[in-house]
């Protein structure tokens, strides 16, 4: 029996070592565990704060691209306009020089000059 005793016992030390190892095992991926859910709440910490910042720049871009888009549209009639007046410009020097190479004693001159 004694050494059946001492076989239990054998066995029984073995077993208990097992369970310190499970035990040991358990102890170090808890503390694992632990430190990924420390960075799992990080990150999303950081995803909140990243995603609040990308917001403000979406909006800001929005409404700097509707400013942009405002002056095009403000330039691009104000250079019609411009054209507009250098056509006009252009025509009253025609009609001015015409007038002018017709000599003073022109009627249309005196007509014109006489209004003014």
């Amino acid at each position: 029996m004694t050494q059946q005793g001492a076989v239990l016992q054998g066995y029984n030390n073995e077993l208990v070592k097992c369970i310190e190892d499970l035990c040991m095992q358990r102890e170090e991926l808890n503390k694992q565990i632990q430190q990924a859910e420390l960075e799992k709440n990080k990150l999303q910490h950081e995803i909140r704060i990243l995603s609040e910042q990308l917001e403000c720049v979406c909006e800001s871009l929005a409404q700097k691209t509707a400013s942009r888009n405002e002056l095009d549209k403000i330039l691009a009639e104000t250079e019609t306009a411009y054209m507009k007046i250098l056509d006009s410009s252009r025509m009253l020097l025609n009609v001015l020089k015409k007038e002018r190479g017709a000599g003073p004693d022109s009627p249309t001159l005196r007509d014109n000059c006489g209004t003014l």
